[in-house]
């Protein structure tokens, strides 16, 4: 099921809202030691379940902050997208080596090859509802034989993990609560592999 005029507008506007965001450096705090435990466990999900030298997507990738905590750990390629156009290019801008990066929204997205580990980085949730199961599915046939799906949501992600853990095409490898020292502040990440039924 699409989304209607309004609802569109809705996401359009989300859009905007975001830019000027990037812009005010209001994601700045994405690069803090805070969120550094949630991008680890990401990494370390990769190193447990991945591939070596795995091909990443990061959906949701911001200004590049995971590719930035990647360097040190081998990978093949790394493609960050975002449909912040602002943030994309503030990514572009680290030259970081083997990646790229581009704006896109992920209802319309379509990779350009498949990879070994797909990411959804704080971004599933901004997925409007009625899109939530086409994007999930087009990105599950984006991965390769034996690759991971990463998803890392704030707090609780309600509406979100039923796509995940109901889904018969999936099968749950890890599921964590990264927390801080802050109650109200904390992620669960969960990482899913492709079933071959």
């Amino acid at each position: 099921m699409k989304m209607n005029f309004v609802e569109r507008f809705h996401h359009w506007r989300r859009k905007m809202r975001w830019n000027k965001q990037y812009k005010k450096g209001r994601w700045d705090s994405l690069q803090s030691e805070k969120e550094l435990h949630r991008y680890q466990r990401i990494i370390d999900l990769i190193k447990d379940f991945g591939t070596s030298n795995p091909s990443i997507l990061d959906i949701g990738c911001g200004e590049g902050v995971l590719t930035m905590r990647m360097q040190g750990t081998p990978y093949a390629y790394f493609c960050g997208v975002d449909f912040s156009s602002v943030s994309i290019k503030k990514a572009a801008t680290f030259h970081y080596p083997k990646s790229d990066f581009e704006t896109a929204d992920a209802i319309g997205y379509v990779p350009k090859q498949k990879f070994d580990v797909i990411i959804f980085n704080e971004a599933f949730y901004y997925i409007h509802n009625k899109e939530k199961s086409q994007v999930l599915q087009r990105m599950m046939e984006f991965l390769t034989p034996g690759g991971i799906l990463i998803t890392s949501i704030y707090r609780e992600g309600i509406g979100c993990w039923e796509y995940f853990k109901d889904n018969p095409k999936l099968e749950e490898l890890d599921f964590t609560t990264v927390k801080t020292n802050e109650d109200s502040r904390y992620w669960k990440i969960g990482a899913y592999k492709k079933t071959l039924s």
